[in-house]
């Protein structure tokens, strides 16, 4: 990891390539600690301005983190495939994350304009409306609004920590799920919630489940870090090719 005296690129932009060559080829993994300026600078000929202002680089790409007190570490990214239907909880466990909630609401309310439009009952219609930061090691990872008619969960307290294990136990798995993703800037609220530095970008996602039967089940609201997640998709050409 050393600058090329040929290429005509400022030296902080090479060094900010190669450790970006380094984390995307999985050299560097999420959650590693990054060497000290120090220890890089010697190792690489550069000064520690250089090296500094090539870790801001990569910051504020979102590809290292740093703690105060602790160091630079590669950021933690998590991939979502999106043609799998699981819930938080199932996803993160099935990666190694120990799921997490911080409980912002869980209350019955009537269904709002957009929250009736979504699950195609009257406005004002009965629901419960579960509000909750979701986590992953600590980590917040989403704001998520859930709803869900009150004929298929009666009360609040019927949901623990993981909302599709609240649904299982009453035989009301989803079977098939629409999601609508569209990036936007968060809110001052949101922000401060997702411990994100403004301004940043998020993910916003409205997904709707349906029981085999065709009902809508549920519709959640979510926002997730653009900086920590990823959501992939898997492409196949069809059957017939013009």
């Amino acid at each position: 990891m050393t600058p090329d005296p040929a290429d005509r690129k400022p030296l902080y932009l090479q060094l900010a390539e190669q450790l970006r060559e380094l984390i995307e080829s999985g050299a560097l993994k999420g959650g590693d600690a990054v060497p000290p300026e120090r220890e890089i600078a010697e190792f690489t000929g550069v000064s520690r301005v250089t090296v500094r202002k090539s870790l801001e680089q990569l910051v504020n790409a979102g590809l290292l983190t740093q703690r105060p007190g602790a160091g630079t570490f590669v950021t933690r990214r998590i991939q979502q495939p999106l043609s799998a239907l699981m819930g938080f909880s199932e996803d993160m466990r099935a990666r190694g994350y120990e799921p997490g909630s911080i409980w912002l609401g869980k209350r019955m309310a009537g269904a709002s304009p957009d929250e009736a439009m979504a699950m195609g009952m009257a406005p004002g219609a009965p629901v419960l409306r579960l509000k909750r930061i979701r986590t992953a090691d600590g980590e917040p990872l989403a704001i998520e609004t859930a709803v869900i008619s009150r004929r298929d969960l009666a009360s609040p307290e019927l949901v623990k920590d993981s909302f599709y294990e609240a649904l299982k136990e009453r035989g009301l798995l989803p079977v098939r799920a629409l999601q609508r993703i569209r990036a936007r800037m968060a809110t001052t609220q949101e922000a401060e919630l997702l411990h994100l530095v403004q301004p940043s970008a998020i993910l916003e996602i409205e997904r709707r489940s349906f029981l085999a039967d065709g009902r809508i089940l549920e519709v959640t609201f979510s926002c997730y870090r653009a900086d920590l997640y990823d959501f992939v998709v898997e492409l196949r050409t069809s059957a017939e090719r013009d």
